[in-house]
Parts: C-alpha cells; structure tokens; sequence
C-alpha cells in the first residue's frame, strides 16, 4: 500500500502536481504573450488599468474607480474577442519559436548593399518578392519546409531567385548573416486589417511573420512596384534605397 506524506491534511503528491499544473498555466500564459507583439502591448495596458485603479482607490477618487473597475472587468473578454486570431498565432508559435542564445547572427554591409540593390531593381522591373532577415527568433521550422541553399548572397542571386516562372519565385527567401538559408518559404498570413487594398498574400505573410518572431521582412509588390517592410506585426513604405539601407543598418546592427 502506497503512503502518502501528508502536510497538514493534504498530500504531497497533490500539492506537487497543483504546482505543476499552475507552473504550466503560468508559463502558458506569459509565452502566449511574449510571442507577440500586439498581445504584449494589450497586456501591458491592462497593467496600466490595475495600476490606475489601485492609486485612484487610495485618493478615495469616487467617480474613476468605479469606472475603472467596470473597464478591468470586461477588458479581457473585449480583447480575447477582437484578437482571437492572434492568440491562436500565438498559442501555436510560443512553443515552436526557439529562441537563439548568442548574439544574432546579422550580415555586413555588403550584404545590406545586395539586399537593397536586388529590392530597388525587382521594383523596377514590377517583379513580387520577399525576403525575410533572421534576428534573435530561429526561422528553422519555415526553412524546414522550403528549398535550403546556404549561398553567399549577391543581388544577381535574388533576382534570379524572383523572376517570374522559376521554381521558387512565389516563396520567401530567408536570410540569415551573409548567406540565403533558404528559399521558397511560406509563412502564416496575418489576419490584422490593411487598409492599403493593393497590398497582397505577400504583404499579409509578411505581417505574419512579424507578428511571432523578431525577424524583418522585405516585400516588393509586384502590381505596384512598391517596397514595403514587415517589422513588429507593423508595415512601413520605404520610398527609396537610403532610407531602406537606414532601416536595415539599424536592425542588422
């Protein structure tokens, strides 16, 4: 017969595994939120509100608390319905991301200089392309399912990779320190609304990318011939190679 040491009435063996299941909700929850960024900046918010409501409560201020307390109340049912598809991104990324424990591995800058050169002629010519920069956030299980090369990168080799009618052209390609990992991969699209209706799947895919890892994303439209970035679920038009070359100096630093 099995004995259980019990501490004050209750079973060590149920006390271990009580910790173990709010050990796991707890990790659940803040991996949830760290995987992106969107949801981390709501949680920070509702932290303002409990902060807020805390001190207003101290002062004795009658009309804020209440008011305070009605918007803590019902914040987190607002915010699970308005961004259910992103913790669902988030629920099935945080246990798949993993994380790199050196210092990001980031190109020179004659990789910046290829980069920004194959984006500006791929422009030109109207010819769709993306290319995703790894930072901190391994990209390995998106390079898994795509065509791996680890080839030193040139603008020659993107343009080749992009034009129209070749094997990998509708894919991404995934850059990691002064080498093309891969090419041809596909990442989640982003549910988030964007209101330039010119933007496509690459866009979206590019958004999704940004919204789970750190990495940026590098999109040429080819119905407008623009050059946008995908960095932190946010997307920005780069009008010319300076300013995109300021970008990339700052985030391949």
């Amino acid at each position: 017969m099995l004995l259980a040491i019990q501490i004050q009435g209750y079973d060590i063996w149920r006390l271990l595994l009580d910790t173990y299941i709010i050990w796991l909700l707890v990790l659940l929850v803040i991996k949830t939120i760290f995987a992106n960024s969107r949801i981390l900046n709501f949680a920070l918010i509702f932290v303002v509100l409990l902060i807020a409501r805390f001190v207003t409560d101290k002062l004795g201020l009658k009309a804020s608390t209440p008011a305070l307390e009605y918007i803590i109340e019902w914040y987190p049912i607002i915010l699970i319905v308005i961004m259910a598809p992103d913790f669902r991104r988030s629920i099935e990324f945080a246990w798949k991301k993993d994380k790199k424990k050196d210092i990001a591995i980031m190109g020179n800058e004659s990789t910046r200089d290829a980069i920004v050169d194959a984006a500006f002629y791929l422009s030109s010519q109207r010819i769709g392309a993306l290319m995703t920069i790894e930072k901190h956030n391994t990209l390995d299980q998106f390079a898994d399912r795509a065509i791996m090369m680890h080839s030193n990168i040139s603008k020659e080799l993107i343009i080749n990779i992009f034009i129209p009618n070749t094997p990998l052209h509708d894919g991404a390609v995934i850059i990691r320190g002064d080498e093309i990992l891969c090419a041809g991969a596909y990442f989640i699209l982003s549910e988030k609304e964007v209101e330039d209706k010119t933007m496509g799947s690459r866009h979206r895919a590019a958004l999704g990318i940004s919204e789970v890892t750190d990495a940026l994303t590098i999109i040429v439209s080819e119905e407008t011939g623009d050059v946008s970035i995908a960095v932190e679920g946010i997307l920005l038009k780069m009008n010319d190679k300076e300013k995109l070359m300021e970008y990339l100096s700052m985030f391949m630093r």
